[in-house]
């Protein structure tokens, strides 16, 4: 029996590092026989060490079916369309797209949701609900019939998570935003959906702007609430 992504080829968002759901899925791709073209958020002028690359290299580095890193701001289209570029030299087809790309202001999530700033809304409803569009667009000419796009979202688009604020009217925004994607795309055979693998500790617990003490607490609440009584891990 062949492998599940064998002959598949497709692009991965939103990496930051081991912790990163997005990761966790590529993992499982890569592993299953698919290749991957992996964008990451570009490495500022004057960091000399390159973290932002070296997250992804360190995951990346002598897999074979890796077939490229590439920056790629979500804010900017002309990185946008040069990603799409390399995706089409590389890789030829899209079979799959993820998008795990989400970010509001820390001062923003620190603070009340009725006291956000208007520049940190607009800012996060930016790369956290448009990058899909912009994303899903540029990537239009190179995805197959039966092509697959994915992104993460949560319950705090459904309901109100303590801490977890703008980026739960964000993550409402991109639900819908599925749906209407969904719609366009369809009549392509093109799918577009969106995962909530529930509460999955990563980088963002440390940007929500609680204290220790209400994290662990926000943690115990929903542990108690699910049937497995913990939280989930990124592999899951």
């Amino acid at each position: 029996m062949q492998p599940l992504f064998a002959d598949k080829r497709g692009l991965i968002t939103g990496v930051f590092n081991k912790q990163s759901i997005a990761w966790a899925i590529a993992e499982q791709i890569l592993n299953a026989g698919g290749e991957c073209g992996f964008s990451y958020m570009p490495d500022k002028p004057d960091d000399e060490r390159r973290k932002n690359l070296g997250r992804v290299s360190k995951l990346t580095e002598g897999n074979p079916q890796v077939k490229f890193l590439q920056p790629m701001d979500v804010t900017n289209d002309e990185q946008i369309a040069e990603l799409m570029n390399v995706a089409k030299s590389k890789l030829g087809r899209l079979d799959f797209l993820l998008h795990s790309i989400a970010f509001a202001l820390p001062d923003d999530l620190k603070r009340d949701t009725i006291e956000t700033s208007r520049a940190g809304f607009k800012l996060a409803m930016e790369i956290s609900v448009y990058s899909l569009i912009a994303l899903a667009n540029a990537a239009r000419p190179l995805l197959t019939e039966g092509a697959s796009i994915l992104t993460l979202t949560y319950m705090g688009g459904e309901r109100a998570v303590p801490g977890y604020n703008v980026m739960g009217i964000c993550k409402a925004a991109l639900d819908s935003t599925v749906k209407y994607l969904a719609f366009d795309l369809g009549a392509g055979g093109v799918r577009v959906n969106a995962l909530s693998p529930g509460y999955v500790p990563t980088a963002i617990q440390g940007k929500m702007g609680l204290t220790p003490e209400q994290v662990a607490e926000f943690e115990t609440g929903i542990t108690q609430s699910v049937p497995l009584g913990r939280a989930g891990r990124s592999e899951e």
